[in-house]
């Protein structure tokens, strides 16, 4: 992939715009097609950023139920955002800020801010100009310093909460020079029951677009196969567009290979060459492969990893499952994701993580499937199964050695019962004034100080790392003492504050208060992901060989440390 180096920002250009809309029904991966997009461009030569608008009334996604969105992302600066951002910064190999999501509510309240203000002098504050002039500020000061900025708009075409956007989008056409923006839309081209693919719901969609006044410049028919050039001739047709500017985005084995299917179909080219950069673009031979080697390497053999969470929705921990790929591309596995909801281990393992290679217990919020988590916990440190927890996962891992090897009775952690006897995790000083839940979290970069000679310290290769956070409690001070000598230590801390454990003895046994999946990416997979993939294969290989914990065991009986 192009290195900062490679990359460049050419004030001379100009800020190039693509805006991608969807129609027809969300969740068409009107995402993937832009940072696919932002990715092919970025081969070419051209710095490149995105911007995510969702137009719900939220100020930010931090107060919002997974199983409506999926999960929420974190970015460096604290940002609470959208899924979709993940998906950018893995593409592009960026790191986002908050302000590349545009949300209604953040829109709404800066609108209302100033009117209280008096910034508006005496005019009525109405939807045009002056929300549709906010939302156009955002665009242009988030692509400030790139070649190009990706801008889609969540929901579909025709959504009422949609609707000032797309004012928006019109009027910004109208002030940029034309061929500095495109519009691209994604449709679906879905078969009918005798294998003809239809373009009705495409034709549709682009009416409803073009009613409110813009015109798409490409359209991206997303479909189980590529799209017949009949098929492509037709949507051209009754869209009016070229028909070289329709393009297939078929269902492929995995999102990291869209960005090869739509440089097959050309869709690059097309965008360098409307924006008159197709000159200024690195040739195709000076182009990097990184991408395609990474993604398209031949895995050897399968690993399974037990994922054990409350959400029974794959999107609910997108980061986990891409960390999981990225580390699986490093050393050339497939990594195959077991789901085990947590609740079903509640009242003890009754075989449901017999078999896998590893085990991750997940961030979360709420009472509900602690017990389980805790209990998968204790089962992969019997059981010597490679383990890693994450922020609710490494606190729960805390909770689980109190109970089970320090003999503390009822703890727990305050969050889930006020009334534990021993609160090992529980909310510091700082967080007691604390009232609105949105945006109040421990979030963002913070720095962790590493002890040399761990396993953290391995994993980093250093005696410092900065991740992502995104909690309120933490391991209460006042049991520290009650960890020390104890073969479970705090490898990684921020002033008082506990961010690494790990079990010596154990063939792999880390848990991070902060979110890793959040900084990892293809070609540069997160240590704690690595590592733990690493770890599987080591202990696999040792239960070939007859040398391994596993094989040495009584299967009759647990092994404890």
């Amino acid at each position: 992939m192009p290195t900062e180096a490679d990359t460049h920002y050419d004030p001379d250009l100009g800020n190039k715009f693509i805006f991608v809309t969807g129609g027809v029904m969300s969740g068409l991966g009107k995402g993937i097609t832009a940072a696919s997009t932002g990715r092919l461009l970025k081969n070419a030569g051209f710095d490149v950023t995105a911007v995510k608008i969702d137009p719900y009334l939220n100020v930010d996604a931090g107060t919002m139920n997974p199983y409506q969105h999926g999960e929420v992302y974190v970015l460096e600066d604290g940002g609470e955002v959208d899924l979709d951002l993940g998906n950018y910064e893995r593409f592009l190999d960026i790191d986002m800020t908050s302000d590349h999501n545009i949300t209604t509510g953040k829109t709404y309240q800066h609108v209302i801010e100033k009117e209280r203000a008096g910034d508006y002098l005496g005019k009525t504050v109405q939807i045009i100009p002056h929300v549709t002039d906010d939302i156009k500020r955002r665009i242009r000061e988030a692509a400030e310093g790139t070649d190009v900025c990706i801008i889609e708009v969540g929901g579909t075409v025709g959504d009422i909460e949609g609707m000032p956007y797309l004012e928006a989008l019109r009027q910004f056409a109208h002030e940029e020079p034309e061929e500095n923006v495109l519009f691209t839309h994604v449709t679906l081209v879905p078969y009918s029951k005798n294998g003809e693919q239809k373009t009705k719901p495409t034709q549709h969609s682009v009416k409803e677009v073009r009613s409110i006044g813009l015109q798409p410049d490409v359209i991206v028919g997303r479909c189980e196969d590529k799209l017949d050039p009949e098929t492509k001739e037709k949507i051209a047709l009754f869209c009016d567009i070229p028909t070289e500017a329709v393009f297939s985005n078929p269902d492929v084995p995995d999102v990291y290979h869209v960005p090869l299917m739509v440089e097959e179909e050309g869709l690059d080219q097309y965008v360098l060459e409307h924006f008159g950069l197709a000159e200024e673009a690195l040739s195709p031979e000076e182009r990097t492969n990184e991408w395609r080697e990474i993604v398209t390497t031949e895995k050897e053999g399968t690993v399974d990893v037990a994922l054990v969470g409350k959400y029974d929705l794959e999107d609910a921990y997108m980061s986990i499952h891409e960390s999981l790929k990225h580390a699986g591309f490093e050393v050339g596995v497939d990594v195959n994701v077991e789901w085990v909801f947590a609740d079903d281990l509640a009242g003890g393992h009754d075989g449901q993580l017999e078999g896998v290679d590893g085990v991750i217990v997940p961030g979360g919020f709420g009472m509900r499937g602690t017990e389980g988590k805790i209990e998968a916990v204790r089962y992969a440190r019997e059981n010597d199964v490679p383990f890693l927890g994450l922020c609710l996962g490494f606190q729960m891992a805390v909770v689980e050695y109190a109970r089970n090897v320090l003999g503390l009775e009822g703890a727990h952690s305050a969050e889930m019962d006020e009334e534990t006897p021993h609160p090992v995790i529980d909310i510091l000083p700082e967080q007691y004034e604390v009232e609105n839940m949105g945006g109040t979290m421990r979030l963002g970069e913070h720095t962790t100080v590493i002890e040399p000679e761990t396993l953290a310290y391995d994993l980093y290769e250093n005696t410092s790392c900065t991740e992502r956070h995104r909690h309120r409690y933490e391991v209460n001070p006042e049991y520290f003492e009650q960890f020390e000598d104890e073969p479970l230590t705090f490898s990684g801390t921020a002033g008082n504050r506990m961010e690494i454990l790990e079990l010596e003895g154990h063939p792999y046994f880390l848990g991070t208060q902060f979110h890793p999946e959040y900084t990892s990416r293809p070609g540069q997979p997160s240590p704690p992901f690595l590592g733990l993939v690493e770890a599987v294969l080591e202990r696999s290989e040792l239960d070939e060989s007859g040398d391994g914990p596993i094989a040495d065991a009584d299967p009759e009986t647990e092994v404890t440390h």
